[in-house]
């Protein structure tokens, strides 16, 4: 899966999901979707400034 279809399966299933859901559903599962997301990207960049930093990259 490429980069477009990657974001167009994403979308679709926002989408899906989103016509199923109320508002305040939608407010929920987007920030904890964010905050998943955001944790994910905190985690990947503390490994990566170990890697540099323990001399192996």
């Amino acid at each position: 899966m490429n980069g477009y279809e990657g974001t167009a399966f994403i979308t679709a299933l926002a989408n899906a999901l989103a016509c199923r859901m109320t508002d305040d559903q939608l407010n929920r599962v987007g920030v904890a979707l964010t905050q998943f997301a955001d944790t994910l990207l905190t985690i990947a960049a503390y490994r990566s400034a170990s890697d540099r930093g323990s001399g192996s990259g």
